[in-house]
């Protein structure tokens, strides 16, 4: 297998080859379920293209809470089928498919009631661990352990010391999502698939009642592709209602937006060696380690305004600063806050009462022949949802195809990656770079950090750290436009790094620095560096002016006031 490159040429090249040949299935959206579902179909031999209106992943599927977990609260829902999946697949995913992007993490649950509390939560945190293992893939893990005050105290000191009379502690698995469907993409089109970025669909090409293919604009050169394909998935997320309504057909159920947001704050503001999760009056609340950082989320609101930039207002940041500082002995301020972001979660919400109960189940429909429909779901149980899509495009194919054969199919950069690590030290003594480095690389890349290591053996400085945002080398801003199809200032800062939630200056600093670094790969002159920059720096701007806002309408009137670097 070739390791596919996602640089200019290659997305001209996808375009053409899509419109040139009727595809057997063409993808619709490359969050995660597009993009696992690009994968599903490749790999069973057929002919598949996936066309993305923006970048990859720049939804929901980029603003998660960044766990692969088989959501414990779901337990307490008796909601054991949908927590059995996602245990399976959080074990597959951590031992054989990704094991270079997912990792395990651990979580304490302060118990703040005696007796009857600690036997409840403990009954469910030891079905939880129980049912992993019986998964098969749930070995790798520690089991959970009770802790009394003073150990609970001592693994998580910033707690308070009446906010708990005990903890448990177990583990979950958490990734860099925006990097894992990166990562979902080139591994798709390493097995075949066409693949392209800034690539909308328009409208869909109609026979009678089939759907036999789209009409789909390249945003960047301009120009229109007909893409012809004998089934179309529509993997879209919350844009679900919005792509069925190319067709003019009402769909078997309705997706509905849910908001959620996070803060990003500095490592040492908490002193923990754990995660925490905490109950709130809604649902549960994340501490979650974040290398140099803490994630502190998520709301639950409901939504219905700008899809693409949905917006934190400042009482969904007081939220969670309250919730969190209910147990903190020092509490977080405003100024402790390095980075927001928000994401909308495509819930189902159904026209009956069959379907309304969905919530986060998945579901997948045939609404008009030529055309399946994806929807619902959790980022853990992607390859499950892409699964089920590939299977119901494949029974309108008509014909004998292989079964799905993605549990088996490592992810690009799995391949060898225990081994490198291994070799950590060597790698280090090798190349001049500080072992941190290497690991750092390794657990972005896995196998495929060789190809980052041959940029910095051809441009010594290109091993030197971005100004500004030291975590990351100039290498990867490069890599990001030659191999991983970004193609402005804004995928790389926002979601080829985490540059714009990670610093103070939301990346601001760097901009200039990455634009010049990207300019060479996509032939950008002094004019296009320029537009990219003050782009960037007016979408920062117009994100600190909605976190002001105190509610979601002027959130998002504030967000909508930088436009788009590519209009739509």
């Amino acid at each position: 297998m070739r390791t596919a490159t996602l640089g200019p040429a290659e997305r001209a090249a996808a375009l053409a080859g899509m419109a040139e040949r009727e595809l057997d299935v063409l993808v619709v959206g490359a969050g995660v379920v597009g993009a696992g579902t690009a994968l599903d179909s490749a790999t069973r031999g057929l002919l598949t293209g996936l066309v993305e209106a923006r970048d990859w992943a720049s939804g929901t599927s980029s603003r998660s809470s960044k766990l692969i977990h088989g959501g414990l609260r779901y337990l307490e829902m008796l909601d054991f089928t949908l927590v059995r999946e996602a245990l399976k697949e959080r074990g597959l995913l951590l031992e054989r498919l990704a094991p270079h992007l997912v990792k395990p993490v651990p979580f304490l649950y302060p118990l703040q009631h005696k007796g009857w509390e600690r036997l409840y939560a403990g009954s469910g945190v030891a079905l939880y661990d129980a049912m992993s293992v019986s998964s098969g893939h749930g070995r790798g893990l520690p089991v959970h352990r009770h802790l009394s005050r003073r150990r609970a105290l001592r693994v998580a000191p910033a707690l308070k010391k009446d906010a708990l009379v005990g903890a448990l502690q177990y583990y979950d698995a958490q990734m860099d999502d925006a990097r894992f469907v990166t990562t979902l993409v080139r591994t798709a089109a390493s097995y075949g698939a066409q693949v392209a970025s800034r690539a909308r669909v328009v409208g869909f090409l109609r026979e009678g009642e089939r759907v036999v293919g789209a009409r789909v604009r390249d945003v960047e050169a301009g120009g229109e592709y007909e893409i012809r394909a004998r089934q179309i998935v529509n993997a879209t997320g919350v844009w679900t209602d919005d792509t069925q309504a190319l067709i003019g057909e009402r769909g078997q159920f309705h997706v509905r937006a849910s908001k959620g947001i996070h803060l990003v704050v500095p490592k040492d503001r908490i002193h923990s060696t754990t995660g925490l999760i905490l109950r709130t009056e809604k649902s549960v609340l994340f501490v979650i380690p974040w290398g140099r950082h803490w994630i502190v989320g998520t709301t639950d609101t409901g939504w219905d305004l700008d899809k693409a930039h949905p917006a934190a207002s400042s009482a969904d940041i007081d939220y969670l600063l309250e919730h969190v500082n209910a147990v903190l002995a020092v509490p977080l301020t405003r100024d402790d806050v390095q980075g927001v972001y928000a994401g909308l979660r495509p819930l189902l919400a159904g026209e009956s009462d069959a379907t309304s109960k969905l919530s986060r189940e998945h579901t997948v429909a045939h609404p008009v022949p030529g055309l399946v429909v994806v929807a619902g779901g959790k980022y853990t149980t992607y390859r499950v949802m892409a699964k089920d899509a590939v299977d119901a495009a494949v029974h309108g194919l008509d014909q004998r195809v292989a079964a799905c054969v993605t549990e088996d199919t490592p992810l690009l950069g799995a391949e060898g990656y225990r081994a490198l690590w291994n070799a950590r030290a060597r790698i280090a003594a090798r190349t001049g770079l500080h072992v941190v480095r290497v690991e750092h690389l390794l657990n972005r890349y896995g196998a495929l950090t060789e190809e980052l290591l041959a940029l910095v053996a051809e441009d010594p400085t290109l091993g030197d750290p971005i100004g500004g945002a030291d975590d990351y080398l100039r290498a990867e801003i490069v890599y990001a436009a030659s191999h991983e199809g970004a193609r402005h200032l804004d995928d790389v800062l926002t979601r080829r790094t985490r540059i714009s939630i990670e610093t103070f200056d939301r990346g601001t600093r760097s901009a200039r620095e990455c634009a010049e670094l990207m300019a060479p790969v996509l032939g950008w002159e002094k004019a296009q560096i320029e537009k990219e920059v003050e782009h960037y720096v007016k979408r920062v701007e117009a994100e600190r002016e909605s976190q002001r806002q105190p509610d979601d309408l002027t959130a998002d009137a504030a967000r909508l006031g930088a436009p788009e670097i590519v209009p739509l």
